[in-house]
């Protein structure tokens, strides 16, 4: 693939994986563990303890802002590679990282199940060929 092609191909998947990243992201900063209901039923929670629900409920808005900045990076990242690839390198790692994570659950099931198993081999498989594609492209410039 010539450099100008794979740049340009490169720029949409940013772009577009900055998308779905903010949709995630406004799902969790403005819904909290509930979310938005975007990806799916949000009624899957009963709360015994509302002053600890809200406490966490605060970390998961938190945590989707963060997830919600990872998505305006790429987003315009894609419009100047170049000027953004170190912060683009990080945010990729810090998915990847992210996806190891998940690994962490008790009960892998759910982490390899068909609601969560596209986002994990997004996060594990998808973020390192992004990262070599981004650096390949970057150093043919």
């Amino acid at each position: 693939m010539s450099n100008n092609l794979s740049r340009t191909a490169l720029r949409v998947v940013l772009f577009l994986a900055g998308v779905i990243v903010c949709i995630t992201g406004i799902n969790l900063a403005f819904g909290g563990i509930r979310t938005l209901g975007w990806q799916g039923a949000f009624d899957f929670i009963q709360i015994v303890d509302e002053r600890r629900f809200l406490a966490q409920d605060s970390h998961i808005r938190f945590l989707g802002g963060v997830w919600l900045s990872i998505g305006l990076l790429f987003i315009v990242g894609a419009a100047n590679i170049n000027k953004f690839q170190a912060a683009l390198k990080f945010a990729i790692i810090a998915t990847f990282i992210g996806g190891l994570a998940r690994l962490s659950q008790t009960n892998l099931d759910v982490t390899f199940s068909a609601e969560i198993v596209g986002s994990w081999l997004a996060e594990v498989a998808g973020m390192p060929l992004l990262y070599f594609w981004l650096k390949s492209v970057v150093r043919q410039n």
